[in-house]
């Protein structure tokens, strides 16, 4: 695969995190209302708003943080890097991706676990539904965050005509 080519995969893969993402967060936002609703208005509590609420936030977080590293801008300490000469700035950025690696890993290995050995346990209240499936944005988030690193280190920082450059506050003022 050619670099370019990569690279274009990463921003279809970036809009496909961002697009799950932000369709997590607006259903969060609908059935917490109707949870609060139903308790307080009609005294009939759902049992099914606020754990599903919960996964779904599971989702968000997981797939909505990798989009977040590759648009950089993640949370950050920025004074070090800021107060720090050129070449350790390129120095402090390496240490930053190998430690988003290492991260990436362990969510990637580590979660792969979590979902093998809950995947025959049900929640419940949707029975139907696999704990391990729930838990499966863990490696999900940490294989998305691991292409996106590859991508900083092999391509270099995605292209100014990238789609997360679209919304910068800057181009607001």
């Amino acid at each position: 695969m050619t670099r370019a080519r990569y690279a274009a995969a990463m921003e279809a893969l970036y809009v496909a995190c961002i697009a799950v993402s932000g369709a997590s967060l607006v259903v969060i936002t609908l059935i917490i209302p109707y949870g609060v609703f139903m308790r307080y208005a009609l005294n009939a509590p759902a049992s099914w708003p606020e754990p599903a609420a919960v996964l779904l936030m599971i989702v968000f977080s997981f797939i909505g943080g990798a989009a977040v590293y590759r648009a950089n801008v993640h949370i950050a300490v920025q004074a070090l890097v800021e107060r720090a000469g050129p070449r350790a700035r390129v120095v402090l950025r390496r240490l930053v991706d190998l430690a988003m690696v290492l991260t990436a890993l362990f969510m990637l290995v580590w979660g792969l676990q979590l979902v093998r050995t809950t995947w025959h346990q049900v929640i419940a209240e949707f029975p139907v539904l696999s704990v391990g499936l729930t838990y499966l944005p863990l490696p999900a988030g940490g294989l998305l965050s691991l292409l996106f690193i590859v991508e900083r280190l092999w391509v270099g920082e995605p292209p100014v005509t990238s789609v997360m450059y679209r919304d910068r506050a800057e181009a607001l003022e």
